[in-house]
């Protein structure tokens, strides 16, 4: 009996010892790994972005002044005297500006100029330059009252002109343009209110 005693006295021993001993250690899933590594990465950016110190802006060094930008208004505009002659510009200028027009070097045409107004006129008479000879220039005529003007030596070209009363009592000005190309007689008509171009 005793040898039973002693067998049951071992076997309530190792029952014993085998309820304290340590527990088995359980284990994570694939899932609660994933979790706990992106919740303590998510930990990490949050207390490293708490770390970074706050930019503090700084007072300004300036004091803004009331002082107006300048600028290039002139009181008035000036005016220009404009005068004729027949002594060519200097180099780089327009020398049909200030020439006056001269016989023709090439192709000849007639220009009438009639003023159809019950006053006297002045006309001015401006040449653009030609192709062929470079041709260019002014030439002014007063005209009397339902007068006209006849010129046999002008170069074939594009004409402008202008026509102008000085009268008090029917003081205008008017202005016309036209191309003439052969030699047969062209007709400027000064008007009141245009200069009309006629051909042949």
């Amino acid at each position: 009996m005793k040898k039973t005693t002693k067998t049951i006295s071992i076997l309530l021993a190792a029952l014993m010892l085998a309820a304290c001993g340590a527990e088995a250690t359980p284990t994570m899933s694939v899932a609660d790994v994933q979790s706990t590594a992106v919740s303590a990465a998510f930990t990490i950016v949050a207390q490293t972005q708490a770390a970074i110190p706050t930019a503090t802006p700084l007072p300004p060094t300036e004091t803004p002044t009331q002082t107006p930008l300048p600028t290039n208004t002139p009181a008035s505009l000036p005016t220009l005297a404009v005068t004729l002659t027949n002594t060519p510009a200097s180099s780089g200028g327009d020398y049909c500006a200030t020439r006056v027009l001269g016989s023709p070097l090439g192709r000849a045409t007639r220009i009438l100029i009639d003023n159809t107004t019950r006053v006297a006129v002045q006309v001015s008479l401006y040449l653009n330059e030609t192709d062929s000879h470079n041709e260019c220039g002014y030439r002014g005529y007063n005209i009397g009252r339902n007068g006209t003007v006849l010129i046999t030596d002008l170069v074939q070209g594009c004409y402008n002109i202008w026509a102008w009363s000085t009268d008090n009592s029917n003081s205008f000005q008017s202005s016309g343009y036209g191309c003439i190309n052969n030699p047969d007689k062209w007709t400027f008509q000064i008007n009141e209110d245009t200069v009309k171009f006629v051909g042949p």
